[in-house]
Order: C-alpha cells, then structure tokens, then sequence
C-alpha cells in the first residue's frame, strides 16, 4: 500500500515540480533526515535491537519490557541531542556534506537549508517508530509497523492536492511538503505506539543508563547501523557528486522511487519477517529449521525480483512516460528517468538478496562482518561514482550504486557459506535455474511484444493507448514468467520425483 501511494505521490510531485530547482532542493533536504532514518532506525534497531528483545521475550514479558524502557530512554537522549546539533549546524553540513554544488545558487541553497531544518525532526520520531516496530514484529504483530509508513505518501498526497486546488507557487508547494513530512512522523509514531500499549507493553521514559544491555546493544548497533544503511550513505554520497549538475538528483530521485516499489514488496518483506522468525529458530537450536527459512527466503526473492528487474529492463520507458510525464515533468525528463530506471533493474536482484542475507548475520549477533562488506561496497560506489560521473553524467552514478550493490550481495553469499550459516539443498538449486530460465523467455517475449506495440506506447500514440497497451504488455509479461516457472518446476519433479 505504501508502494502504491507512493507512485501516486511521485505522479503528483513530478507534475508540480518536474526536475527543476525546488524539485532538487526537495529531494536533497528530504535525503538528509531519511538517510540518517535508515542508519539509525531501519539499520540498527531493527538489526540489533530484534535479536535481544526475542532473547529477554523468552524470558519473560517484564524482562522484554524492562530492557525497552532502557533502549527508549538512551535513544531518546541521543536524538535529542543529535536533532539540537543537527538543527544548529544546517548551514555548514548543506555547504560541505549534503550538497556542496548548491553553494554557487544562494536560493537553492538557503531553501535547502530551511527545509532540511523543517524536516529533520522527522529522523527522532521514525527512530522510536522502528524501535516499537521491532518489538511488535518480535511479537509476531506485524499489521501496525507495516501500515504506518502509508501516511508519509497520503499526507504528502494531501499537501500536493491542497496546492493544486489553491494554485501555489512552486516554492510554497515545497514548503508545504517538508511540513507534511514532519506531520507525517508524528502520525506514524502514534500510531505504532498505540500499537504497543495494545499489546499490553507500555513503555516509560526513565532516567537514561548504559546498562549491560544498553551496552550489548550499542555494540551490536553501530556496525548495524553502516550495514542497514549503506544504500542509503551511497545514496547521499551520489546526491553529493550530482550536485553539481541541474536536474540530476531530482532524476535519480523519480528512478530510485520506482525501482524501490520491487525492492518494498520483495527484499524488505522477506528482511523484516525472516530476522525474527531466524532469531527465534537459532536460539532454539533448531539449525535444520534455520537452513530452511533462509533457503526459502533465498528462493522467493529470486521468484519474484527476476521478472520485475526484466520489466524494468524492457519497459522502463513507458512506465515512466505513463506515470511521470505530466505539467513540469516533459519528454526530456522521461528519457533521463527511464535510462536510469533501466540500468536499476540490472542492480534490482542484488538489492533484494542483501535484504534477504543479512539478517542471517543479524540473527546470529554477527553485525561486523556485514558493516566490513557494506564499507567495502560504499568504497566501490565513491571510486566508480567519481570515475564515470565525468563520461557518462548521472548513469554513471547508478553504475556505481548497483555495482556496490553486487559487490555487497557477494560477499555476504560467500561469508554465510563458508561459516557454515548457510546450507544450501538440491531444491533452491534446481529451482533458481527454473527461475532464470523463466526470466530468460519472458525477457524475449517482452521485447517481441514491445516490437509489436511499438507506436502504441510511443509518445505519438494517446495516452489512453499507450496505458492499454503498458497493462497488457505487463499481464502477458506475468503469465509467461509464471507459466515458464510452472513448467519448469514441473519438469523437475517429473525427472526428479523426490523434489
């Protein structure tokens, strides 16, 4: 639901704003908070904090909640002071860190800064919405943590509407998002809150102390913080080099979002369930049962970010015309957008696949080894980013990002199998070949389809015309891909009867 709001969310944003200026100054002051949302929420509590809280619930359920009131009243403390410092030191952080190109247009850069200073107490309240969304997961209520990000895209949906109907300027429009984005947070932290004093766990803010548990936690959570958040940190390190360029990082922003919607629904799915469910079978002892979670999770993935990285292969261009080129965002935008869209479904595999290995690390209390690779990963980004920027502009910068991307996912593989975390069996063998095999004829099938349609999701076709024959390309894409997958796994238990 996310996903979807939030591709109606960049249809509206892209008809106001287009790629221009404010758009930039937008997408930068917003990738300053959400960044450090990645590192310090989704990164590390959910990595560190999921394990040891399902430790304390096998105990007992005060244990669990005596170990949340001290994590909350450290957390609350740092961000307090984190956000004062943050707040104080916008204008020097915007000049050198988050976006030193705008330093040569004063207007870009003073709305820069007094949006990101908007904003960036949305990073406090998404910290205490992941720490809460991760005790709920641990306690198998995953509806509230999951439902909650849908209100970032329908205020913001809300903000756009309001300015369409009361004509405001392109400035006020940005304005008033980077409001909603702070109301936004506020709503989605309420509502995981209430979440969990519905399931009988009320957290009160006590005096701060690092206790033995505090301490395990910040042990485990700094290195997990850099693993969970190194799309994020390349994200902003390329928002730091396409500065320099009009336009860039309004693009790369519009392809992110929507190569992030297969990335959502796949990789962070299968990441956010398979932690807990990983952590609660290696703590039992069950290995056999730990080997068969993270096979199966390893095999979805793939089911499932195959075909959707074909289709944005193949179909990058009419999707994006479809969806983004309306009001300020024009045929010139689409062509830069879909470029990038596409070479995104080339990393859209390796993105999916580090969600889904990682938490065999997190499980096991092992958050060093991911931060080595994914430092390692962000040196691949900066060294290729700042090498091919020059030749190819802003495609050299998705290069980069999915070439750490690969990079990351490999590493990890090779680490799990050779410490012995992961056992692979004949059946997710034998059915990633089914499944790229499948990709491989729907991938043929599409471009003959795409041959066949080609006026009519051309830009010289109706727009009507061009949406019928992008869902009809997509439904014939979907029933070759999942047919082939039938036939083949078939066909594997017909020669193979014990699979």
């Amino acid at each position: 639901m996310s996903r979807i709001f939030g591709f109606l969310r960049e249809m509206l944003m892209a008809t106001a704003l287009g790629t221009g200026p404010v758009a930039d100054v937008f997408q930068v002051a917003f990738r300053f908070p959400n960044t450090f949302r990645r590192l310090f929420a989704e990164g590390a509590l959910n990595a560190a904090f999921v394990p040891l809280f399902s430790g304390h619930l096998q105990e007992d359920i005060k244990s669990a909640r005596q170990f949340s009131e001290e994590v909350f009243s450290v957390l609350f403390s740092i961000l307090l002071f984190l956000t004062l410092i943050m707040e104080l030191s916008m204008p020097f952080l915007v000049s050198y860190v988050i976006a030193p190109g705008f330093v040569k247009d004063m207007s870009k850069f003073e709305a820069t800064v007094r949006l990101a200073a908007i904003m960036f107490p949305y990073l406090p309240c998404m910290s205490f919405a992941a720490m809460m969304g991760g005790m709920l997961n641990a306690l198998r209520h995953y509806f509230a943590a999951a439902i909650a990000p849908v209100f970032l895209n329908v205020i913001l949906i809300a903000v756009l509407a309001y300015a369409w109907l009361t004509k405001l300027d392109v400035w006020h429009t940005g304005l008033a998002l980077a409001w909603g984005v702070m109301l936004a947070g506020l709503i989605q932290l309420f509502i995981i809150w209430s979440a969990v004093r519905n399931v009988g766990i009320r957290i009160s803010l006590v005096f701060p102390r690092l206790t033995v548990n505090v301490r395990r936690l910040c042990v485990l959570a700094f290195p997990a913080a850099i693993t969970g958040g190194i799309t994020q940190i390349n994200l902003l390190l390329n928002t730091n080099i396409a500065s320099e360029e009009a336009g860039a990082i309004s693009s790369l922003v519009y392809a992110d979002r929507l190569y992030q919607l297969p990335l959502a629904v796949v990789g962070i799915t299968v990441g956010t369930v398979l932690l807990p469910e990983l952590s609660r079978a290696l703590r039992s002892g069950n290995r056999t049962e730990s080997h068969d979670i993270q096979n199966r999770s390893f095999e979805f993935s793939l089911l499932l970010s195959l075909p959707a990285s074909i289709a944005l292969l193949v179909m990058s261009n009419p999707m994006v015309r479809i969806l983004l080129e309306h009001g300020q965002f024009n045929a010139q935008s689409t062509l830069k957008v879909s470029s990038l869209l596409a070479l995104y479904g080339l990393g859209l595999p390796a993105f999916v696949l580090i969600k889904t290995l990682i938490p065999g690390f997190f499980a096991r209390e092992d958050t060093t080894t991911p931060m080595i690779f994914a430092m390692i990963s962000v040196f691949v980004n900066i060294a290729l980013a700042k090498t091919l920027f020059p030749y190819f502009s802003v495609k050299g910068i998705v290069i980069a990002e999915i070439s750490a991307g690969w990079s990351n996912a490999i590493l990890l593989f090779l680490a799990l199998v050779r410490l012995g975390h992961w056992k692979g069996d004949i059946l997710v063998i034998k059915r990633m070949l089914a499944y790229l095999m499948s990709a491989f004829v729907m991938a043929v099938a599409l471009l003959v389809c795409e041959d066949r349609f080609s006026y009519s999701l051309s830009a010289m076709a109706s727009h009507a015309i061009q949406i019928a024959s992008t869902v009809f390309m997509i439904f014939f894409a979907v029933a070759v891909y999942f047919g082939m997958v039938f036939l083949t796994t078939r066909g594997v238990r017909l020669f193979f009867p014990d699979i």
